[in-house]
């Protein structure tokens, strides 16, 4: 396994390109759809979605391409990434984010940094990211405990495609995405005033899928692959 440095410094360099993702394909759809919101929602989520994928296969291996703090602590409650190693993805999340959202805003020409107005708030865009955060987990345990690593990236990317379009917020479903796009006032920003209640139900949405699938699929029922790993894990930390 690498070393905790490189699996951050992974979480770090993915994250900043997912960010660099979302925030430059809503701009760059946005000015090239004229006035319709519907194609530039449509170039927005293709692109997220592909790159998803992308990033996933790249780093899952590596660091397991959380690239998303509330998956991070899920996979910790799980015993999934050791307590030790939070911190660490954390941070290279957020930097990460912040700087993928930087990139973004310079290669279209756009201040580096300026605060969104864009309003996201009330119980159904709430509610919308409960769901959407819910899902993405539900996706990432089911994928990865009952399938393997390269299923996991399809599946995640598939997911995050559809739930830009169910759901009333667009799925941001990501602490540090959400933090970091209130950084950039563009299609796909978010209004500083409205980071705290994302934030929240995303984090409630992950604890709520983790405890579900904790309960679907506890380690007897994994398949054979995913149990010889965890026991390989398990006599390496005894060890």
């Amino acid at each position: 396994m690498p070393s905790r440095a490189r699996r951050a410094v992974c979480e770090g360099v993915g994250t900043a390109f997912l960010l660099a993702t979302v925030v430059g394909s809503g701009i760059m759809g946005e000015r090239l759809a004229g006035d319709s919101v519907g194609l530039a929602l449509l170039a927005n989520t293709l692109a997220t979605g592909a790159a998803l994928v992308a990033l996933i296969l790249t780093f899952g291996a590596l660091s397991g391409a959380h690239f998303n703090p509330a998956v991070t602590l899920a996979a910790a409650s799980e015993h999934r990434l050791p307590w030790s190693d939070v911190p660490a993805y954390l941070f290279a999340q957020m930097l990460g984010a912040v700087v993928g959202v930087a990139l973004a805003d310079l290669m279209f020409d756009l201040p580096v940094f300026f605060l969104s107005q864009h309003v996201r708030s009330g119980p159904s865009q709430l509610l919308s990211e409960f769901v959407a955060t819910f899902g993405l987990l539900s996706v990432i345990w089911g994928s990865s405990r009952l399938r393997s690593a390269e299923t996991a990236a399809f599946a995640v990317g598939g997911y995050i495609t559809a739930a830009y379009w169910f759901t009333a917020s667009t799925s941001f479903a990501n602490p540090a995405v959400t933090l970091a796009r209130c950084l950039s006032d563009t299609f796909a920003g978010i209004r500083p005033a409205d980071v705290p209640g994302f934030v929240g139900a995303q984090l409630c949405g992950a604890a709520a899928a983790t405890a579900l699938f904790h309960w679907l699929t506890p380690p007897e029922r994994a398949t054979p692959a995913v149990a010889a790993g965890n026991t390989a894990l398990r006599i390496q930390r005894q060890a």
